[in-house]
C-alpha cells in the first residue's frame, strides 16, 4: 500500500490569503499545504480519504490517473467541494466511483449536489458516484476492509479510517474510549494537529503528541495544520518518531 499526502493545511490552506506570517511567506515548500487529503494506492485501486476544494489541483499536481473510491470522514466545505471534480473520470473512461460516508454526509452532499443524487440522470460532464452509507462497522470496497473509527470534531461525530496497520484521522478533538482499541499495533498513524492554542474543535498539538504517545503507533504524521505552525520547528521539538506530514509526502506499507 502506498500513501500519498495530496495536502496537509487548514481549511484555509497555506500560505492563507492576506497573511504575511513568517509560516505563510516562507521558502521552505513544505510550508505551502493545500487541504488536507491522502491518496491511497492499494491492490491497483485508487482511493481518496476526502475530496476537499483543491482535489482538481492535487490530481494533476500528483497525476491520479483514476479513481476507484471516496471515503468521506465529515462533510466540512474543506473535505467535500472537489467532488464535482469527479466529472472527468465518467466524461473520459465512462466510470462510476464508489463513494462510502455517513448518512449525515449523504445528506448534506445531496443538498450541495442534487444534480450528482439524480436517478439515471448521468450526463458526461456530471460526476457519476454510487453512494454506499456506513455506521460503525467494518465494510469491504471489492477486496479491501475498510475499519471506521468514530472520532468527535468538536460536537460533531465524524470518522476516521483503518486499511491494514495504516489509520487516518483528521479534524479530531476527542478520541472515544471505544475506538482506541480500533488504533492498536498500527505502523503508521495519521492524526490532526492544527495549532498550539486551543481550539474547540481540533487537537492542539501538544494534545495530539499525547494521543500518539498513548496510540503508540510505529510511525505518527500530523496533518491539517495551521499556519502558526513552521514545518522545521515542528521537527525540532516533535519527539521519535513523530513528523509533520507535507504535501507530496509519499509513504509505503
Amino acid at each position: 500500500m502506498e500513501v500519498t499526502f495530496l495536502g496537509t493545511g487548514t481549511s484555509m490552506g497555506i500560505p492563507m490569503i492576506g497573511c504575511r506570517c513568517d509560516t505563510c511567506t516562507s521558502s521552505d515548500p513544505r510550508n505551502n499545504r493545500l487541504r488536507t487529503s491522502v491518496w491511497i494506492q492499494k491492490k491497483k485501486k485508487n482511493i481518496i480519504v476526502d475530496t476537499g476544494i483543491d482535489f482538481r489541483q492535487q490530481a494533476l499536481r500528483y497525476a491520479i490517473p483514476t479513481l476507484d473510491a471516496v471515503l468521506f470522514t465529515h462533510h466540512h466545505v474543506d473535505h467535500i467541494f472537489g467532488l464535482d471534480e469527479l466529472r472527468p473520470i465518467h466524461f473520459l473512461q465512462n466510470k462510476t466511483v464508489k463513494v462510502f460516508g455517513t448518512s449525515e454526509t449523504r445528506e448534506h452532499l445531496l443538498r450541495v449536489y442534487p444534480y450528482v443524487f439524480e436517478a439515471g440522470n448521468c450526463p458526461s460532464d456530471v460526476p457519476k458516484i454510487e453512494y454506499h452509507t456506513f455506521s460503525n462497522e467494518p465494510f469491504i470496497f471489492i477486496d479491501i476492509k475498510i475499519i471506521p473509527i468514530p472520532l468527535f470534531h468538536g460536537n460533531l461525530p465524524i470518522m476516521g479510517f483503518r486499511l491494514d496497520n495504516f489509520a487516518y484521522c483528521t479534524d479530531v478533538s476527542r478520541i472515544p474510549r471505544s475506538s482506541y482499541s480500533l488504533l492498536e499495533n498500527l505502523d503508521v498513524l495519521v492524526l490532526g494537529a492544527l495549532r498550539d492554542s486551543p481550539h474547540p474543535t481540533h487537537f492542539t498539538l501538544s494534545e495530539a503528541v499525547d494521543e500518539a504517545q498513548k496510540i503508540a503507533a510505529r510511525r505518527t504524521y500530523f496533518v491539517h495544520m495551521s499556519h502558526e505552525l513552521s514545518h522545521q520547528e515542528m521537527l525540532n521539538r516533535l519527539p521519535a518518531q513523530m513528523e509533520p506530514a507535507f504535501d507530496g509526502l509519499k509513504i509505503t506499507l
